[in-house]
């Protein structure tokens, strides 16, 4: 099959089915498999903890979109993550991750894992010299990375992590959410593992919350799949259905969201209440040249610091009228939230603390000028 971006998101792993001829992979609704004689499995289905064929489709699909050697669907992106951390990890175990992470990892690391045994350090991810030298200071298992990070949008060079990961001995591990398979391949780069909450981009039309976990190793990935039928957070054939639907008009909706933001990160960046705008598209962004060399284009999301302090930005927030005031991000639809009391709430008093005025948006697929009117009249 073709290697291009937009062909795979359409066909891998879902050719038309044998049956019926349906284009459609068809949705499974199915707990349990008829076998034929004891043992005598059909395609290897017993049962849809262990597999289900529409998440056959969409983990084929994943694989072939992130550049794996194969893919696997959770319930959702923490479920992801947290399965993948228990199968390369053990407890005693040390993991470097970035200092502006999205909350929910940070949760997962600070107040579940550790009480596994997994220690955490904190560290600037787009710094390779302080990457290096905490490396250096202690051993590693893996190194967890978003690029670009959640909520802050900061950009660290994927290649560069890798190569000191693996002189490490070290893992990398890159959360590929905000940039989606479309804009950056992170394991062509270098990066041992891709996780995403398929909620986001990938699905698209918030209508299904899910997670992945593409790997570079299929030894590895065969651990993984181990752990995730033994623990059993797998993505639903309806979700796996949805998500695979959403995959087929990534790359049409990532150049439109791309274009959008672009579009919004310059306006704001103009007006007198915005006291700083973070997008890796903007040439003054300290990561845009290194966003520019991994990425296709600079994605969706945008944040930026209210000059009039955090009060502002939570009013800011409530006056919107197209940008609707809600957690998550990824969809069709505009959204706006103040991550410091919404999705990064969890972080308050930690190093991961955001800060009081910031306001991130995921931009949509909307008329560009009508979400920069609604945010104009909302400043």
């Amino acid at each position: 099959m073709t290697d291009a971006f937009e062909t795979l998101a359409i066909h891998a792993g879902q050719e038309p089915d044998p049956l019926t001829g349906a284009v459609v992979p068809p949705i499974y609704q199915t707990s349990t498999y008829k076998q034929d004689g004891v043992g005598g499995l059909r395609s290897g289905y017993e049962y849809s903890r262990s597999a289900n064929p529409t998440r056959t489709a969409l983990e084929d699909c994943l694989a072939a979109i992130e550049g794996g050697v194969r893919g696997l669907a959770f319930a959702s992106g923490l479920a992801a993550e947290d399965c993948l951390l228990r199968t390369v990890c053990r407890p005693g175990d040390h993991v470097l991750i970035p200092d502006d992470a999205y909350g929910g990892t940070y949760r997962l690391f600070a107040r579940v894992l550790a009480d596994w045994g997994l220690s955490h350090a904190v560290v600037p991810i787009g710094d390779i010299t302080a990457v290096r030298e905490r490396l250096a200071t202690r051993p590693a298992r893996v190194v967890w990375a978003e690029t670009p990070t959640n909520p802050l949008l900061g950009v660290a060079d994927i290649r560069a992590l890798a190569d000191t990961a693996h002189a490490a001995g070290a893992l990398l591990v890159v959360d590929n959410t905000f940039a989606s398979p479309y804009l950056q391949q992170p394991l062509a780069l270098g990066a041992d593992f891709v996780v995403h909450s398929t909620t986001k981009y990938l699905g698209g039309h918030s209508d299904v919350v899910g997670g992945a976990v593409i790997a570079a190793d299929a030894q590895t990935a065969e651990r993984i799949a181990y752990h995730q039928n033994a623990t059993g957070a797998v993505a639903g054939p309806f979700d796996s259905w949805l998500t695979l639907r959403g995959i087929k008009t990534l790359a049409v909706r990532m150049d439109r969201h791309c274009a959008n933001a672009m579009r919004i990160a310059g306006m704001l960046a103009e007006h007198l209440a915005v006291a700083e705008v973070l997008y890796p598209g903007l040439p003054t962004h300290a990561g845009h040249k290194t966003a520019a060399a991994q990425m296709r284009a600079f994605g969706g999301m945008v944040s930026f610091r209210h000059a009039a302090g955090e009060q502002a930005a939570v009013a800011t927030c409530g006056r919107t009228r197209l940008f609707t005031l809600a957690e998550s991000l990824g969809g069709v639809e505009s959204l706006i939230e103040h991550p410091g009391r919404m999705t990064h709430a969890s972080a308050a008093g930690s190093a991961l603390e955001v800060p009081p005025d910031l306001v991130r948006l995921s931009v949509g697929i909307e008329d560009p000028d009508d979400l920069i009117a609604d945010l104009r009249q909302a400043l």
